[in-house]
């Protein structure tokens, strides 16, 4: 005879594993680390602060 399975069990372990490579799916095509988020936000400010430099006074 085979091995008894629980299929509430399997169930859930299905569900975490499609939840698991959803939010991998999610995390390349939305997502950007911290340092990435830091440096594009340095750059930013870094270029507004040239801009404003080179502004002519009124």
């Amino acid at each position: 005879m085979g091995d008894v399975v629980n299929l509430r069990r399997m169930r859930k372990i299905r569900d975490r594993l499609q939840k698991a490579s959803q939010a991998a799916e999610n995390r390349v095509y939305h997502g950007c680390t911290k340092a990435e988020k830091a440096i594009e936000h340095a750059r930013r400010d870094a270029a507004r602060r040239t801009l404003d430099g080179h502004l002519r006074e009124r």
